[in-house]
């Protein structure tokens, strides 16, 4: 039990940085100030806010492997969430054995979100291994590169068969249990180059924007079905794939500029401020958002 003297209040330890008070109808969080922050707003005596609960929520997120998925997948992880993590290489052990370092309940499923069987295999694995599926974070896509005009047929059709059918298949097969439980929620991850135009990203960008229109029909075709669904549209971020292309470019100083001088804040973003709104989306604060598109830019979009 913790006791704040000047403040008059009591709550139970959450862990060894979190205090848990009720206050009324409110369930508030206090965490030491030198310590990461979340969703909190700063007061004199520390951070307080509303937690953003996952407790027991069954969470599949495809592409977690690394970068924002893997990212989402401990934050979600961090909040009480069962996850499961998905990944088309053996990466998503290591999201997994960060997940039980944390003491977070976990499965990992190996598979190709473009592989209807493999999608089919990975819904039924979360589906065995927790009973449910209460959040759907579709993550998993690729970013080739090239222009209408000299992009080959292999890399469309790759770019359109994961990073649009795989959305779309992946959705398939969760609603089909959402519809049974009674509801759910799904998170596409988009990207800005849905809505602003990138130089040298016409698959990636023609994919994207075809996520954003998905997104939007199935928030009508499944509103009813207490399913919501939402799209957040980072800009660049740096993940770890984006942080090697610099690395291995010719001249990696430059490549950087270029990534950061796109986006008015003249830096990239961070796998945790993506997550951050993907758990918002994701999360019962965010009830009344369907349909919506969350687009953190840097202000590129402006």
């Amino acid at each position: 039990m913790f006791v704040d003297q000047s403040g008059g209040f009591e709550g139970e330890f959450l862990d060894n940085l979190h205090i848990i008070v009720e206050i009324e109808d409110r369930t508030l969080l206090y965490r030491k100030k030198e310590k990461r922050k979340h969703y909190f707003f700063q007061k004199k005596k520390g951070l307080e806010g509303f937690i953003i609960n996952f407790t027991n929520k069954v969470v599949l997120i495809t592409g977690s492997g690394a970068g924002i998925g893997r990212e989402s997948a401990l934050q979600f992880a961090e909040r009480g969430a069962k996850v499961v993590v998905n990944s088309k290489s053996e990466r998503g052990e290591e999201t997994l054995a960060l997940l039980k370092e944390k003491g977070a309940d976990g499965i990992f499923v190996q598979g190709d979100v473009s592989k209807v069987d493999d999608v089919k295999s990975m819904v039924q694995a979360a589906v065995d291994a927790f009973g449910r599926i209460d959040i759907l974070v579709n993550n998993a896509a690729v970013v080739l590169p090239g222009k209408v005009d000299d992009i080959s047929e292999e890399d469309l059709l790759e770019t359109l068969l994961v990073n649009v059918q795989g959305t779309f298949f992946v959705s398939k097969y969760v609603i089909k249990e959402m519809k049974e439980q009674g509801g759910g929620v799904i998170v596409n991850v988009g990207s800005v180059a849905a809505t602003k135009g990138l130089k040298d990203r016409s698959a990636y960008s023609a994919s994207k924007g075809a996520i954003l229109s998905l997104t939007k029909s199935m928030a009508m075709d499944y509103m009813d079905g207490n399913i919501r669904v939402n799209c957040v549209s980072p800009g660049t971020t740096e993940t770890e794939g984006v942080r090697a292309k610099i690395d291995n470019a010719e001249d990696p100083k430059a490549m950087e500029a270029m990534f950061r001088s796109r986006q008015p804040m003249n830096r990239l973003a961070t796998s945790a401020e993506i997550a951050h709104s993907i758990l918002f989306a994701a999360s019962e604060e965010a009830g009344f958002m369907n349909g919506s598109n969350i687009l953190i830019d840097g202000g590129l979009s402006i």
